[in-house]
């Protein structure tokens, strides 16, 4: 039985980072994860690579540029007779885009000496494995494909997280689908309901609306986007429905059929407002949230066990209550961040080397990639105020950007908060072309204890989107120059 420093289960951001970080610093790794590709191959990377943030993002590009085609070059003197919309290119782009990386994945691990075993990993003990590989073209009876037991010194769990299902919408990946589904439709359906107005269904959304498919969100919560800032949530609101989204707030679906043989269709009932309303779609996108994934491991033999919501509870170090596991991204407690998963995977990998690193929850940033983009960091006012906290804020209409205007993306605000005593900032809300980039600003700012005033005294570009964020700084004292 081979001995290992290090075993990670799970090949996501936050297993396959903690594996390299831990080859990097020396140590014996190897790294189990059980993902299989549509043709049923091994695949590292995870959700987030695989059916998740990396093809979505691709898809998001590409049906972006055909938005911008039709709708915003026009008026750059630019025009195109007769563009129209080829899905399979699309899709084949986009798995391009999930192989590439993956294949980076593989090359760094043989870069940095991690072993890596496609399969399902289960405890025998705390410092025991056993390993179930996955199927190979050689079939069950091979070598290779028995059954194995490794040691550890220490244990990472990295399991990451699967769509949460209702049961009142069985899917059945033909009509009614989940996230991995809406990536992969051959052709932009006419009509297409989706149940959650979250981060993954406003960018599904956002993905065929602007293909040309009538897009209703159907959410739950009387408030859009209850987690972002309120004013940012309101605004993005009245973007997204002129865009075309018909967001419905306070809907709770009860019901799902599919009927019809020729053209088939999805019957939809909810409650909304007190009252029963029904619609019918063409394709269904259950988009509604995320559980973690523990399935298999058999968590009790190593003496671990999940919480109410199915999470592996851990300390601020991710330290489990037995010496030498650990538990990482969407299978522990905070936001279910791609991000967050890499920087505690790191973080775990230098501690078991003996390394004490911080990890910095309060200035992880958020980011939902609609257009115009919606990026955060830090608190919000409502927090604040609920909490007693006196600040001030900032806050920069993007109309008064030269850049906005010169790019024609003038939609959007930043907003700084600052502590009204000291100063420090304590959070910075963006609604806005680039926000997903601009926000990295800020957080640095925060990491570093940095207040308004030293935004406001760093010197930007002209002209760029970034000098909203020196102007927003400048207006939490009251001295935008702009606005």
């Amino acid at each position: 039985m081979d001995k290992y420093d290090v075993v990670v289960i799970g090949a996501g951001p936050g297993g396959y980072v903690a594996a390299i970080r831990a080859g990097q610093l020396g140590l014996k790794v190897a790294c189990v994860d059980r993902w299989r590709d549509g043709a049923g191959k091994p695949a590292l990377g995870g959700t987030c690579l695989n059916v998740g943030c990396i093809p979505s993002k691709a898809l998001l590009d590409s049906s972006l540029h055909y938005h911008n085609l039709t709708h915003l070059l026009p008026a750059h003197g630019i025009r195109i007779d007769g563009a129209g919309v080829d899905i399979p290119t699309m899709q084949k782009r986009k798995d391009k885009v999930t192989r590439i990386l993956k294949t980076g994945i593989e090359g760094l691990f043989k870069k940095n000496k991690v072993t890596w075993f496609p399969g399902q990993a289960a405890f025998l003990a705390r410092d025991r494995l056993r390993v179930c590989p996955a199927l190979g073209d050689r079939g069950k009876d091979s070598k290779e494909n028995r059954e194995f037991e490794v040691a550890a010194d220490n244990v990472i769990i990295a399991t990451g997280s699967a769509p949460m299902r209702l049961s009142a919408v069985p899917v059945d990946n033909e009509r009614i689908v989940d996230s991995t589904g809406a990536l992969n439709f051959a052709a932009v359906p006419e009509r297409l309901g989706i149940i959650g107005a979250g981060v993954i269904g406003l960018e599904l959304g956002s993905v065929w609306n602007r293909l040309g498919a009538k897009v209703v969100l159907l959410e739950a919560a009387d408030r859009f986007l209850p987690e972002t800032d309120r004013e940012v949530a309101k605004e993005a609101e009245r973007v997204f429905t002129k865009q075309g989204l018909d967001i419905r707030l306070g809907a709770s679906v009860d019901s799902a059929t599919v009927s019809g043989e020729e053209k088939p269709v999805v019957g939809v009932g909810y409650e909304a407002g007190g009252e029963r309303q029904s619609m019918e779609v063409d394709r269904l996108v259950v988009a509604c949230g995320r559980t973690p994934v523990t399935a298999g491991l058999a968590l009790e033999n190593a003496g671990l066990a999940t919480d109410e919501r199915g999470r592996i509870p851990v300390d601020g170090n991710c330290r489990t209550g037995v010496d030498g596991v650990y538990a990482i991204g969407d299978v522990v407690r905070g936001p279910m961040l791609a991000h967050k998963a890499s920087e505690e995977g790191m973080a775990v990998a230098e501690r078991i080397a003996g390394q004490a690193p911080p990890l910095g929850y309060e200035t992880i940033p958020w980011v939902i990639y609609t257009h115009p983009e919606i990026a955060w960091v830090g608190r919000t006012e409502e927090s604040l105020q609920a909490d007693g906290i006196r600040f001030r804020k900032g806050r920069f209409p993007l109309r008064a950007l030269g850049r906005a205007h010169g790019s024609g993306e003038t939609e959007g605000f930043i907003k700084i908060l600052g502590d009204a005593e000291t100063d420090r900032i304590l959070g910075a809300h963006l609604f806005g072309n680039h926000a997903s980039e601009l926000i990295a600003e800020v957080v640095v700012a925060m990491e570093f204890s940095a207040s308004t005033e030293d935004l406001a005294r760093i010197v930007h570009a002209h002209p760029t989107l970034s000098e909203g964020i020196h102007e927003a700084a400048l207006a939490v004292a009251g001295r935008a120059i702009h606005f």
